[in-house]
């Protein structure tokens, strides 16, 4: 695939460095750095090395990528990484995917407060899921789940929100059976919305009245008990929007679907259609039109593009996937192994095995890393090139 003609980190480059005078002292070290690495991506900044066609000799000079999680360019292989390692994951079952969706007021406090907001949207989506499912009247199982974080919408403002991906059934409580869903129906979306908007109101009151909450700007009166509770009532009435799509059509489906998703950034070079006089020219998805109305051009100012971009900088360590149940990193291994157990029958464990060893064989021919454009055939790195040297402050002077 050829170089996008417009990418984010031309916007940086033609009006970053004005846009940060401007901003100076309202800008997170976070959102520089994303800022300095988009820029700095695929050049000679981060050097990068010669390559050499082991077939018709041609060179070509490849730069190192920035691997920012935020950067555009540099997510595709970071995906492919997870889906190679996910792939041994999957299950011979139906998949769900479940959303989960924040009202907009509470997206609002949750800008000023990532990890914790963020962190509690995680916690509680999958201790709901896990709730209802075990509830005997609904699934009676044990279930595993991977979450993914995404704060954007389709115009880039701010809507933070978790896709999950969750097997169609689990183990009993025992743990000696598979307990299957009903085809086509995982759990019932009213009983996960509801659970879902008690538990998160009951644990950012938690939040609030252990003082981990920051409240600035028009939100700042927040700051105050009684004022928290009563900007909270309105949301134990409103409606939280927690929706479930239909299964997968098979496992492949569920690793594509996870390729567009887990490593996604708030918006790829693809969408860009134009920078000139006028602004930041993108595509966008109106979810509120119907048919081919719904992608539309939207024209922001070069200072509110970077402006939204930024808005989904996450906090450096903060996880924006995460497994839980079954799927929890700790128990993850044996878990699987044992749902294998019960669901495919001793016969075919030989069958199984010799698959999984021809699979291993394939993946040991893996192809080259670097391939000639011209010819095909593989190429070898014959020189490095340095990155440029860092920039550092001058040395402290020592008193004499």
């Amino acid at each position: 695939m050829g170089r996008p003609g417009l990418e984010v980190a031309d916007i940086f480059r033609e009006h970053g460095p004005a846009w940060r005078q401007e901003q100076r002292g309202h800008l997170s070290l976070a959102q520089l750095k994303v800022m300095s690495a988009i820029t700095q991506c695929r050049t000679a900044a981060l050097g990068g090395h010669v390559l050499r066609c082991d077939g018709c000799g041609a060179d070509q000079v490849s730069y190192n990528s920035c691997r920012n999680r935020h950067c555009p360019k540099c997510q595709s292989t970071a995906a492919q990484r997870w889906l190679d390692a996910r792939q041994a994951d999957l299950l011979p079952v139906e998949y769900y995917h479940v959303v989960f969706t924040l009202p907009a007021p509470i997206g609002d406090i949750a800008y000023t407060n990532k990890a914790a907001v963020y962190g509690l949207l995680f916690d509680v989506a999958a201790e709901v899921l896990q709730t209802i499912a075990a509830d005997p009247k609904h699934l009676g199982a044990r279930i595993g789940a991977t979450l993914v974080l995404h704060t954007w919408g389709s115009a880039l403002t701010h809507h933070p929100h978790v896709h999950g991906i969750v097997p169609g059934g689990g183990l009993s409580a025992d743990g000696e059976r598979w307990v299957a869903c009903r085809p086509g129906f995982f759990l019932p979306v009213r009983v996960l919305s509801r659970l879902f908007r008690r538990r998160f109101l009951e644990e950012l009151q938690r939040l609030h009245a252990a003082g981990q909450l920051r409240f600035f700007g028009e939100h700042v009166e927040l700051a105050d008990t009684d004022a928290f509770r009563h900007w909270l009532a309105p949301m134990r009435r409103c409606e939280w929007v927690v929706y479930a799509k239909r299964p997968f059509a098979g496992p492949q489906a569920v690793l594509a679907y996870l390729s567009r998703y887990t490593h996604r950034v708030a918006i790829s070079n693809s969408r860009l259609l134009a920078l000139d006089e006028r602004g930041v020219t993108f595509r966008w998805k109106d979810y509120r039109a119907k048919g081919r109305t719904r992608y539309k051009a939207m024209t922001l100012a070069p200072d509110e593009f970077m402006r939204r971009f930024l808005l989904h900088v996450l906090p450096g360590g903060f996880h924006r996937i995460r497994h839980y149940g079954l799927l929890a990193n700790g128990h993850r291994r044996h878990n699987l192994a044992t749902v294998r157990r019960l669901l495919v029958p001793p016969a075919s464990n030989a069958s199984a095995i010799c698959d999984e060893a021809q699979t291993n064989t394939e993946q040991a021919a893996a192809p080259p890393t670097f391939v000639c454009r011209h010819c095909g055939k593989p190429m070898l790195i014959v020189r490095l090139l340095e990155p440029a040297p860092a920039i550092r402050a001058p040395p402290r002077k020592v008193a004499a």
